[in-house]
């Protein structure tokens, strides 16, 4: 009998301790981008905008154990434009709607991340990660730039398709052309003689 309780209690502890750190790892879970401002500038008088260049120092961690995953504050700022998908597009959206010299802590969920693939070995898979930006510059993209960018991509929408029926054109016609065959090589003979 006292073996049985023993089994119980020691089955009773395991289950409130696996039950205990399942409730410590969903708290741990972010399920939306979270950006907190940690420094405003005295002015502002220029917020981001998608096509704007920014150039930023950031720090990136890891949420769950606070390991630094990469930094710029050794080297040259990174240059960022809003839009072309150059950085994880949790930290592109943190950053529209800043002003030079903010300073802001964006928590990165996993899907705004790396997902499910993670970029091993840094970055585990499902991971949540932190980062601390501070905005060095702010360049606002110009008419003609927006405009490149916004009409562009339309633009080269409609011409591909408009290209390739072209060239099936093309083709089509070329492949139901009259080619000279063996009966018009015989009457050529013929009107010869």
């Amino acid at each position: 009998m006292k073996a049985k309780t023993g089994v119980i209690i020691v089955l009773l502890a395991v289950f409130v301790y696996v039950a205990t750190q399942d409730a410590e790892a969903e708290q741990n879970v972010v399920e939306e981008l979270l950006v907190e401002t940690l420094v405003n500038p005295e002015t502002c008088s220029i917020m981001s905008e998608m096509g704007d260049t920014l150039q930023i120092h950031y720090t990136g961690k890891l949420l769950a154990d606070g390991k630094v995953i990469d930094s710029s504050l050794s080297r040259d700022p990174l240059v960022v434009v809003l839009g072309k998908r150059t950085i994880i597009p949790g930290l592109e959206q943190s950053l529209l709607g800043v002003c030079e010299g903010q300073k802001i802590r964006t928590t990165i969920p996993p899907h705004l991340a790396y997902g499910k693939r993670g970029y091993p070995p840094t970055i585990p898979a499902d991971a949540a990660l932190e980062f601390e930006v501070e905005v060095m510059s702010l360049i606002q993209a110009t008419p003609w730039q927006k405009m490149v960018n916004d009409v562009f991509p339309l633009v080269c929408l409609g011409l591909v398709p408009t290209l390739l029926g072209m060239v099936g054109l093309y083709l089509y016609n070329k492949a139901n052309a009259q080619r000279p065959g063996k009966k018009k090589a015989k009457d050529k003979k013929s009107k010869n003689k």
